[in-house]
C-alpha cells in the first residue's frame, strides 16, 4: 500500500484535505471519487510506502464479500465501484486480509483486466471453481446472478465443512484427555503403588508388573518413546504427502466401517453440487468435468471422474458414462439420465445434493450418538484397566501378609 495526500472538495463546495492509503494514485483517485470527494489534487507522501497486512481470508469472508459484490452489481453499480465500497468498508484490522485481496483485485480491475482476470491471480483464495463460474457469468452478461449462485453455493459447503468439524472435534478431545491421563497415572500414580508392592517381597500379578516394568522404561528413556512418536508422526505424514500415500489414504476412507459411507456422500454431494452451479452458470461440460475432478477431494473420485470425462469425449451419454464407474451410486445416474431426457441435469444434480445433505446431516447426529457411550467404554477400559491392574496386588494382600 501507499499513502498518498490529496485535496478535494466535497458535495458543499468545501475544499478538504487528508491521506488516502492505496494501491497505486488511480486507485487512491478512484476511492475518493467513490467516497462524492472531486480531487483537485494528490500526490505520494515521501517514504510512505506500506506494507499490506497479509492476514488470512476465511469462508466467511470470502462468502460475505461474494453476496454483497453480487448485490451491487444487481442493483446497477458499475464492478469497480462496488469493489472499491468493499475495501473501503473492510476492517483493517479483523479484514486484512480480504482487505489487500479486494485492494488488488480492484487496482487490476483498474488497469483494464476483466473481474476473472484479476482474482485468477489470487488461487489460494479464489478456486478456479470460483474462476470459471465468474468467466462465464461475465462472458453471459450474468455477473450478478452467477455471484449470488457461488455464494449459496460457498454456504452450502462451508456449513458441510462446519458439521464435519463439529462431529470430529469431540472425539478427539476425548482421546487427548484419555491419554494425557493415562501418561499422569503411569509416570506419577503407578511409581507410588510400585515403591509400596516392592516392600512387600512377593511376585506381584503380570498386570501390575506390566505397568511397573511400562512406567520404569518410560521414566529411564522418555525421550526415546518421545522421538518415536515424533518420528512415526512424521513418517505417516510425509508417506501421506506421497501419491502413493495419498491414493492408499483416500480407497482406505471409503472403505472404513462407519465414516466410510459418511466420506462417500460428502464426495458426491460435493461432485454434484459443483457440477449443477458450473452448467448451470454455463461453463462447457469438459471443463466441468476437469474442475469438478480437481475439487473432488478424493482420488478415487478423481480418477472416476476424470474416466467420466473421457467417455464424454468420445461421445457417450453423461448417464452412461456415469454408470460405468461403480462409485456413482445408481440413484445419481438415474437422476442425471432423467435430467438429459428433460433437459434439466443441473436441476436434477441440485436435488439430489440437497438430499445427500440430508443423510448427512442424519449421519452425523447418529455418529455422534454413537461416539459418546464408546468414548465412555473407552476411557472406563484405559483408566479403569490401570486402576484395577495397580489393586491386584491389594486383594492378594492377606496371602503377602501370611507368607
Amino acid at each position: 500500500m501507499t499513502t498518498f495526500a490529496y485535496q478535494a472538495r466535497d458535495s458543499a463546495g468545501k475544499t478538504i484535505s487528508g491521506i488516502q492509503e492505496a494501491l497505486n494514485e488511480d486507485n487512491a483517485i478512484n476511492t475518493l471519487m467513490a467516497r462524492g470527494l472531486m480531487v483537485l489534487s494528490i500526490e505520494k507522501k515521501a517514504g510512505a510506502k506500506v506494507r499490506a497486512p497479509r492476514g488470512r481470508v476465511t469462508d466467511t469472508d470470502l462468502v460475505l464479500f461474494t453476496r454483497q459484490l453480487a448485490t451491487m452489481v444487481d442493483a446497477g453499480l458499475p464492478l469497480l465501484t462496488g469493489l472499491t465500497a468493499l475495501y473501503e468498508q473492510s476492517d483493517p484490522k479483523r479484514q486484512a486480509g480480504l482487505r489487500r485481496i479486494v485492494g488488488e483485485v480492484s487496482a487490476s480491475v483498474q488497469q483494464g483486466d476483466s473481474f476473472h482476470e484479476a482474482i485468477l491471480r489470487h488461487p489460494r483464495i479464489f478456486t478456479r471453481l470460483y474462476v470459471s463460474m465468474v468467466k462465464a457469468g461475465e462472458t453471459g452478461g450474468m455477473l450478478s446472478e452467477t455471484l449470488d449462485r457461488l455464494a449459496t453455493f460457498l454456504e452450502s459447503a462451508a456449513r458441510l465443512r462446519k458439521k464435519v468439524k463439529s462431529a470430529m472435534t469431540y472425539p478427539v478431545i476425548v482421546i487427548c484427555i484419555a491419554f494425557a491421563i493415562t501418561a499422569f497415572l503411569i509416570v506419577k500414580i503407578v511409581p507410588v503403588f510400585g515403591q509400596i508392592f516392592a516392600d512387600f517381597g512377593a511376585k506381584l500379578p503380570a498386570p501390575t508388573q506390566f505397568l511397573i516394568d511400562l512406567s520404569d522404561s518410560v521414566r529411564a528413556h522418555w525421550y526415546l518413546f518421545l522421538i518415536a512418536v515424533v518420528a512415526a508422526f512424521y513418517g505417516i505424514r510425509t508417506f501421506l504427502g506421497t501419491e502413493t500415500g495419498a491414493r492408499t489414504w483416500d480407497r482406505w476412507k471409503l472403505k472404513l466401517p462407519i465414516l466410510g459411507p459418511l466420506t462417500h456422500k460428502i464426495a458426491m454431494t460435493r461432485f454434484a453440487r459443483t457440477f449443477a452451479q458450473l452448467l448451470r452458470s454455463g461453463v462447457p461440460i469438459l471443463e466441468v468435468i476437469e474442475i469438478v475432478g480437481q475439487t473432488a477431494g478424493n482420488r478415487m473420485v478423481e480418477d472416476a471422474i476424470q474416466a467420466v470425462g473421457a467417455d464424454i469425449e468420445k461421445g457417450e451419454h453423461l448417464a452412461t458414462a456415469l454408470a460405468r464407474q461403480p462409485i456413482f451410486p445408481p440413484m445419481l445416474v438415474r437422476m442425471v439420465s432423467a435430467g438429459e431426457s428433460t433437459g434439466k441435469i443441473d436441476a436434477m444434480l441440485e436435488k439430489i445434493a440437497d438430499f445427500w445433505d440430508e443423510e448427512i446431516e442424519a449421519l452425523l447426529d447418529a455418529l455422534t450418538s454413537l461416539i459418546e457411550p464408546l468414548l465412555i467404554v473407552f476411557l472406563g477400559v484405559v483408566v479403569g484397566g490401570i486402576v484395577i491392574a495397580m489393586f491386584l496386588p491389594i486383594f492378594k494382600l492377606s496371602d503377602v501378609v501370611s507368607n
